[in-house]
């Protein structure tokens, strides 16, 4: 069984936001799949499908982004996994729209979401997936800038780098090691 868990806000106001690639991501992987996140549990929206002979569990924590790790932490206390069973998909300043970087451990680089998976699972290795948002404008604060949809000049490439990450979780639930999705798709 396979965790796959997005980051994002709940509610109307932050849907399509930048900090919201993590919740876009799932919902892309879901229609993919066939299935609906309609079920709830641990502060959480998720529903269930097979990739392969794999089970995965999609999962958009509920919680607000800063407190991601309260509603992370009772799945995998609950199904009794390792990190290793756990892939968390979110957005990266540090990357321009377009682009995906996989990691197997590292540490929050300043993501409150990431922080808080870290604090409540006690550890910085868990396989993630990142997508670039890219850097505030030069009269625009961080807050604003990833509380932003995207402009129309990146949507194009905002959805490239939406299928790549869909792509390279399909990937890593068919059985792959998580090594050699790195290799495949950074």
């Amino acid at each position: 069984m396979k965790l796959i868990i997005g980051l994002g806000n709940p509610g109307k106001k932050y849907e399509g936001t930048k900090h919201n690639i993590g919740f876009i991501t799932i919902d892309e992987l879901a229609h993919q799949l066939g299935i609906t996140l309609n079920k709830s549990k641990f502060e959480s929206t998720y529903g269930e499908a097979r990739i392969g002979t794999e089970k995965v569990i999609l999962i958009k924590p509920q919680t607000f982004m800063n407190n991601s790790g309260r509603s992370v932490r009772p799945w995998l206390d609950y199904y009794d996994l390792s990190t290793d069973d756990v892939l968390v998909i979110y957005d990266d300043l540090d990357l321009p729209v377009g682009k995906v970087r996989l990691r197997e451990a590292g540490g929050s680089g300043g993501h409150n979401g990431i922080k808080s998976i870290i604090n409540y699972l006690s550890s910085k290795t868990f396989n993630r997936i990142k997508i670039g948002i890219g850097r505030p404008y030069a009269e625009q604060t961080v807050i604003s800038h990833v509380m932003s949809t995207f402009p129309k000049e990146t949507h194009d490439d905002m959805l490239v780098a939406v299928r790549s990450a869909v792509d390279a979780t399909r990937f890593w639930a068919e059985g792959h090691p998580f090594p050699e999705t790195m290799s495949k798709f950074n």
